[in-house]
This record gives structure tokens, C-alpha cells and sequence, in this order.
């Protein structure tokens, strides 16, 4: 078993360290589902801290990661003993965050109208080759080396999105209804990109939602070159 100390809030340690890497997109009902574990792994595991570390290693691994960097994770850099040493649940162990490589924040700019003149439907234009700067990556995308973040342009997503705000993408993380994507087009130019809300999809088009001003429209399939999920605002 994995031990783990208790917390002032109640949370045991070990638990409060695998929810860094609670992928965004899963519930913790679903990531124990997706892992193959039972579902009151949760409620054990914030009270005891004690998931073996076959357990672990599943969850660990439908979030993208594994247990070796966990491990890593929780001794950090200024750790004097070699991870192979201790458990992983050793309660002498100390909390450092690991040099995870920072996300990219690529170019955007507007990219003018999708679609019949006047629809109000703005797109975005990325530019891959052109990186701005080099941002924090959050623990749950530790395991996507393709994610990277853009900074949104136009109000078309106000009030999810602010003009300004810069959100994580991920091209590896799988989309469903409801999910913030961003769609890659053929037809309007290189680069250029629709960054909406998916509120439909089947095999021949997707339904997209965007909210200021408020427009649902299609795009066929044949016009889409990739979609990518937009995993929300980087703090």
C-alpha cells in the first residue's frame, strides 16, 4: 500500500498530489473508469492516503503520466536520496514541483469572418512558426507534448473567454459535446481557426456554438483540417 499524511482540510497528501494530475477533461468518476479501478478509490484515498501502487500506477497512466514521474514529482530536485530508496508514500518525503518544459504561447491575430459575409463569425489566426513566449505547464499536461496556448483575440467568446486571456490547447485530449474546441480549417488560409464551443458532430459536419453575438452554424468535415480541445484559461 501508499501511504500519505492527512491534511488540515482532510485531505490526505498523496491524494492532493495525484489531483495535479487529474486530466481536465474526466470527471473522478470517469478517471477511475478509464483506469480500471474501482470508483471509491476516491473517497479511501482522501481519507487514508492508501492506494497500492498497482492502483496508482493505473490512474497515473490514464492521466498520461506514470508512476516514475510522479515519484519524481513528489522528492523534487533538491532531494538527496535516489528515488528508488524510499516509497512512495514515505512521509519524509517533501513536496517540490517538477521542471516541467514550459508550454508555448504561439502568435495569434484576427483572422477575419468564417462563412457568408456579415455572420459575425470571427476566426483566429495562429501562427505555429512565431512563439511569443514560454509559459508554466500545468501538471495535467505533463504527458501532451504537442500542447501549447494561444492568446484570444475578439470578443466572439466573451464571457468564457475575455479578449487577452490565454488558454492551453490540446491536440492529443479527446473532444465531446459541450467541450471548447479549436478547429482548424482548409479553406480560409493557413493558420486560420474557428475557437467555439462543439454543441453537435457526426460524419459529415460539426454544430458550433459562439457567444457573443450569439451564433450556432455548421462546418462540414470536408473543411476541417484538425480539432483540437481548448482546455480553459491559463491562470
Amino acid at each position: 500500500m501508499v501511504s500519505g499524511r492527512v491534511t488540515t482540510d482532510g485531505q490526505s497528501q498523496i491524494y492532493r498530489e495525484l489531483m495535479r494530475f487529474r486530466p481536465a477533461e474526466l470527471s473522478l468518476n470517469a478517471w477511475a473508469v478509464k483506469a480500471g479501478v474501482s470508483r471509491t478509490v476516491w473517497a479511501d484515498m482522501r481519507r487514508h492516503g492508501n492506494p497500492s501502487r498497482r492502483t496508482l500506477e493505473k490512474l497515473l497512466v490514464a492521466a498520461g503520466s506514470s508512476l516514475a514521474e510522479f515519484e519524481a514529482l513528489r522528492i523534487g530536485p533538491d532531494s538527496q536520496v535516489a528515488p528508488h530508496t524510499r516509497a512512495v508514500g514515505d512521509r519524509s518525503r517533501g513536496w517540490s514541483p517538477a521542471q516541467l518544459p514550459p508550454l508555448p504561447l504561439l502568435a495569434s491575430a484576427f483572422g477575419g469572418e468564417y462563412g457568408e459575409r456579415g455572420r459575425g463569425i470571427e476566426l483566429i489566426e495562429i501562427r505555429p512558426g512565431e512563439m511569443l513566449d514560454r509559459l508554466p505547464r500545468p501538471p495535467s499536461l505533463a504527458g501532451d507534448p504537442d500542447a501549447f496556448a494561444v492568446t484570444i483575440v475578439g470578443e466572439s467568446m466573451w464571457p468564457r473567454f475575455r479578449p487577452g486571456s490565454r488558454v492551453a490547447v490540446s491536440p492529443r485530449a479527446p473532444v465531446a459535446i459541450g467541450d471548447d474546441v479549436m478547429v482548424r480549417l482548409r479553406s480560409n488560409g493557413e493558420g486560420k481557426v474557428l475557437i467555439k464551443q462543439l454543441v453537435r458532430q457526426d460524419s459529415a459536419a460539426l454544430d458550433l456554438r459562439q457567444f457573443n453575438p450569439d451564433r450556432q452554424f455548421a462546418v462540414e468535415r470536408a473543411e476541417i483540417d484538425a480539432i483540437f480541445k481548448v482546455l480553459g484559461e491559463l491562470i
